[in-house]
């Protein structure tokens, strides 16, 4: 199997505000199921695993015939659990391996081609991510929602939970976007950024993307037209659930 390209998704039982949230039923299935086969959509990707420390998890996706691969339970971070995930897969350090966060059950499957555009055109690129501009005022000072600040070539300049930009003159208008938990990294860059201590931002605010950028990393970002619903608590899983009994 070709597995230059690889999608791994990082899930835990455990969550402070929804503690086993990737075995919800929705709609039938576990959670967690939803991400496995929208990612298995994708046309980019031969190669589907659930990375987690937990046997409930691991016997869920082994029972709807998926990929799993346990890990231990002192990651800092999904990168960090990715990392474990991949190092018996074999790959070439210039592989792409994508990380879908195992609370995005109704992603667009085309968004991994997405994420990962970036690093097929250009070697140099060693991390990318989506974001997505965002049109509900809401979002904008919600904590929940992850703002980004990108230079002129789109590479991400700070993410933070505040609202950045902020504007100090009234008369003006800023675009704001919201980044998805939607990564692609060269398997090289992996092994770096787990050997990197943790990022005094990425602890204050509880953002592992800002370990890569305290330590001098690019991350290039994409504007995805596809937004995303991050399930975080049970009023989010009862909206991800509307919107699939609507589509259906």
């Amino acid at each position: 199997m070709n597995r230059n390209i690889v999608c791994i998704i990082p899930s835990r039982y455990e969550s402070s505000r929804f503690p086993g949230k990737p075995l919800a039923d929705l709609c039938g299935k576990p959670m967690i199921q939803h991400v496995y086969e929208r990612v298995a959509k994708a046309r980019a990707v031969p190669y589907v695993a659930v990375a987690t420390d937990d046997q409930r998890i691991f016997d869920a996706v082994r029972n709807f015939g998926g990929n799993a691969v346990m890990t231990a339970q002192t990651h800092r971070s999904g990168t960090d659990r990715i990392s474990e995930a991949v190092s018996s897969l074999n790959l070439a350090p210039d592989a792409i391996v994508v990380n879908i966060q195992g609370d995005q059950p109704i992603f667009e499957p085309v968004q991994v081609d997405e994420v990962i555009e970036p690093l097929l055109a250009d070697p140099a690129v060693v991390m990318s991510t989506l974001i997505y501009k965002i049109i509900l005022d809401e979002e904008i000072t919600h904590p929940h929602a992850v703002k980004v600040v990108l230079d002129h070539e789109n590479n991400a300049l700070y993410f933070s939970r505040a609202t950045i930009p902020y504007v100090r003159d009234q008369k003006l208008k800023a675009d704001y976007y919201k980044h998805h938990g939607i990564y692609a990294y060269r398997r090289d860059f992996l092994d770096t950024f787990t050997r990197l201590p943790e990022g005094k931002l990425e602890k204050l605010e509880a953002l592992e993307q800002l370990r890569a950028l305290e330590y001098g990393y690019r991350i290039k970002c994409v504007v995805t037209p596809h937004d995303s619903v991050e399930v975080d608590n049970q009023q989010e899983l009862d909206r991800v659930r509307r919107i699939l009994t609507e589509r259906k």
